[in-house]
């Protein structure tokens, strides 16, 4: 699954290129902030492209038949959408056909389990560049409020040869499309075949990846991308990764 990632300053320049070149896509956030380590637990906004737009969205996803006094219920269950389930369940439906966006990231962390631990890896792109992550986005109302939430879902899909090894038990990886495949992903006449054809395992030759310090999300969002990113070995997973 995707519940961890890093938000920088590669990840906010990819933002404000992208819009510049396109000429008509509105920036309505702060794209400021380093954010070296987010997590989906707390809800935070996040800027998600859009077709015409960056807006900032609570990350867990509120499907439109959410209730006024509910809606929180759902945003744990959400942060990510399956791909192979997007088109069926109702909370996704709607939102896979007509609201697709893209998260921007530096990196994502994930975890891998060994002798009944966990140990955190650090996931980026080769060279200087960004993950471009497909999402699904929803404009919900409360109905006892009149209160608007934008919000947003991950889609992950099976993992490729490296988040296999790493993500050893569930198997999964966010959807990381090519830069080439961003505005096609978001064009709102797509037909699910043609989104599904989209919907795949990124290339792990142009990903990499490194254990680091054993972190808390919960308690650690407030250190340094390097007290955060810096490499880490453990001798169990060298001795693992030697057979």
């Amino acid at each position: 699954m995707c519940f961890t990632f890093s938000f920088e300053n590669k990840a906010s320049q990819s933002i404000k290129d992208y819009c510049s070149s396109r000429g008509n896509v509105v920036i309505n956030t702060q794209l400021d902030s380093d954010y070296p380590l987010i997590g989906g637990l707390s809800h935070p906004f996040i800027p998600i492209v859009k077709a015409d737009r960056v807006e900032a969205c609570q990350w867990g996803f509120i499907p439109p038949f959410a209730n006024g006094d509910n809606y929180k219920e759902f945003q744990n269950l959400t942060l990510n959408s399956r791909s192979e389930s997007v088109f069926d369940k109702p909370s996704f439906r709607h939102s896979i056909m007509e609201s697709r966006g893209v998260v921007v990231m530096d990196g994502f962390y994930e975890w891998r389990h060994y002798n009944k631990n966990t140990y955190p890896y650090y996931i980026f792109p080769k060279g200087d560049d960004v993950f471009y992550v497909g999402c699904i986005y929803n404009a919900w109302v409360n109905r006892l409020t009149g209160e608007v939430i934008d919000s947003f879902s991950i889609i992950t899909t099976n993992a490729n040869s490296l988040m296999e090894r790493i993500h050893n038990t569930k198997k999964r990886m966010p959807l990381i499309l090519n830069k080439g495949e961003i505005d096609y992903w978001m064009d709102s006449k797509l037909e699910r075949d043609d989104i599904e054809r989209l919907m795949k395992p990124f290339d792990d030759e142009k990903m990499s990846a490194y254990s680091i310090k054993k972190i808390n999300v919960s308690k650690d969002e407030g250190l340094s991308s390097l007290q955060i990113k810096s490499p880490f070995s453990y001798t169990e997973l060298e001795l693992l990764d030697s057979f």
